[in-house]
């Protein structure tokens, strides 16, 4: 659920300091963007110069390797921040930030930005923990990635996507807006078709059953013992 996700956004409003223009309060120089599907809204080397919040839609964070490939860092939905390293000082995009469906943000400029951390003092706790908590997902992948083989990293995903934005329905986790099989690989540094084989497999144990639309686990518990 978004509750699980969204931790660190507990006692404080930040849709209403991000979009007050939504929350019904005065015109102010906060921008309401819309972006399509299939769109980029940065790219690396581009000025880094604004925050994202995403009030709809989902945003894919990632860069491109030296061979060109692309690594998919993280997927974002509704409520979620992205551009924040600006605030500390990244002065060019290091990531680019790809509109997966139809999406719409708040944006700030940095300078705005900094204007509310001083007129909201939880702010800067939200961004400590914000950027802390990605730090720990990205080492967590780091370790996977040595640790773990190919089908454990997918199973590990799997369970961790059901935890933090899943819901729970019973004894069952379901995942709505699914990613595709393609996007999973690329997530775990694997292939599209381990992925399939993966995913066939623990829908033929009865673990889990999915579409395009959504994932449902049936049973996290026994789907965890599957990670070695």
């Amino acid at each position: 659920m978004q509750e699980q996700t969204l931790w660190f956004l507990e006692n404080i409003d930040v849709k209403g300091i991000f979009c007050p223009n939504k929350m019904g309060t005065v015109e102010d120089s906060h921008v309401h963007k819309h972006f399509e599907k299939g769109k980029y809204i940065y790219l690396p080397d581009q000025s880094s110069d604004k925050i994202y919040f995403i009030t709809q839609g989902r945003v894919k964070i990632g860069t491109f390797g030296n061979s060109g490939k692309e690594v998919t860092k993280a997927i974002i939905g509704e409520g979620e921040i992205f551009g924040e390293l600006s605030i500390i000082g990244e002065n060019t995009r290091r990531d680019f930030a790809f509109v997966m469906e139809e999406t719409s943000c708040c944006i700030l400029s940095v300078e705005e930005m900094k204007e509310l951390m001083k007129d909201h003092s939880k702010l800067s706790l939200f961004f400590m923990k914000m950027m802390g908590s990605r730090v720990l997902e990205m080492e967590s992948r780091l370790e996977s990635l040595v640790f773990k083989d190919s089908r454990s990293r997918i199973v590990e995903f799997i369970v961790d996507l059901a935890e933090k934005k899943g819901q729970r329905v019973g004894y069952e986790w379901v995942v709505r807006k699914f990613i595709t099989h393609q996007e999973i690989a690329n997530l775990t540094a694997t292939s599209r078709q381990t992925v399939t084989t993966v995913l066939n497999e623990l829908r033929s144990d009865n673990l889990l059953t999915f579409n395009r639309k959504r994932l449902l686990v049936r049973n996290l518990e026994e789907l965890k013992k599957e990670i070695k």
